[in-house]
């Protein structure tokens, strides 16, 4: 049996057969891949922003723990922040414009039997929205007396009624919402009054604090159904003919039409350049398949966002929404669709 020099002592070397020498390097191997494997157990990507973990501390009380995943997305392709609302850069932007302070308007669309949800809206907004800032909501409505009383608001929030004449009818008012937010912002009293304006669906509740880390010059929502989709998924307009249309190299995320916003610049510049899209289509007797969101994402398949919202800013109860793990602002309208009710009501209460 051979014998190999394995190390050397005091009184000369140690010398081990080649039955241990294979021994040990099976046991080496081992080794080494038990720590690759530990490694790769904790290295595993993750879409999904973090959880928190409710636990109890030495004394017996519950106390709230967030953790935050590092694999979480925190940036988009092309170097945006993508927003969540609990992690260290959404604090850092809070307190940034905390210290100056910052003017924000808020506009909804508020037609026909869509008037049931403004009360809901805007009280969840009082408690939720930029809470501490200054902030206007200008809601535009058929009917001004839909407001009356008036709904009690806080320091620094304003509410402006515009009166708009509009048919109710959601297929028209999706054909409309561009021109008219265009009209808005381009009114003076917007223009001059505020800083930035987010644009959001009346039948919506903010249930959790939406803070200044939304604030940005051009701001796109995740689609809570689409998030971590692939590209493939995206429901975009494919039609050729149709000036909605995005093509198969085109296109990084599917943004909701629940909410976006940016400076008021920003936004009268998209809400312009998607209506004359809405008006080039209507002159050619079409209509993308998904109303005025099809538009909003042409637009910004061209136009990148500065500022990506993750779907903790727009999410509804949905067997496809993502899981998050704070639910900020909730489509009521769209999670009685997700579950095929048609009566409002009925699933809204």
């Amino acid at each position: 049996m051979a014998l190999f020099p394995f190390c050397k002592t005091a009184s000369g070397p140690v010398r081990v057969t080649r039955t241990q020498l294979v021994l040990y390097a099976f046991l080496l191997s081992l080794v080494v891949y038990f720590l690759n494997d530990r490694k790769a157990a904790f290295g595993v990507e993750s879409p999904r922003p973090a959880f928190p973990a409710s636990g109890l501390d030495r004394g017996g009380a519950t106390t709230e723990v967030t953790v935050f995943k590092p694999q979480t997305p925190l940036e988009t392709p092309w170097g945006a922040p993508l927003v969540w609302g609990d992690t260290p850069g959404a604090a850092r932007r809070r307190a940034k414009f905390a210290q100056r302070g910052v003017r924000t308007g808020l506009l909804a669309l508020v037609v026909g039997t869509y008037a049931r949800f403004v009360r809901r809206f805007l009280s969840s907004a009082e408690t939720h929205f930029l809470p501490g800032q200054m902030v206007t909501y200008y809601i535009l409505t058929d009917n001004p007396r839909t407001l009356d009383p008036p709904v009690e608001l806080g320091p620094k929030r304003e509410l402006r009624v515009l009166p708009v004449s509009e048919l109710p009818g959601w297929e028209r008012l999706a054909r409309r919402r561009m021109v008219l937010l265009a009209d808005a912002i381009q009114n003076p009293i917007v223009g001059e009054e505020v800083d930035y304006v987010f644009c959001a669906d009346v039948d919506q509740e903010f249930v959790a604090p939406v803070g200044e880390e939304i604030l940005g010059e051009l701001v796109g929502t995740l689609h809570p159904e689409l998030f971590g989709m692939p590209r493939t998924a995206f429901p975009y307009e494919i039609r050729e003919e149709s000036a909605a249309c995005v093509k198969d190299d085109e296109g990084d995320y599917y943004y909701t039409s629940e909410l976006f916003g940016g400076s008021v610049a920003e936004m009268y510049r998209l809400a312009r350049a998607c209506s004359l899209l809405i008006l080039r289509d209507q002159a050619n007797g079409l209509m993308a398949g998904g109303l005025e969101e099809s538009y909003l994402n042409r637009y910004l398949a061209d136009r990148r966002p500065s500022r990506v919202l993750s779907p903790e800013y727009s999410w509804w109860s949905s067997a496809l929404a993502a899981d998050v793990s704070v639910q900020r602002l909730v489509s009521l309208g769209r999670t009685c669709e997700a579950r095929g009710e048609q009566d409002h009501n009925a699933c809204t209460n």
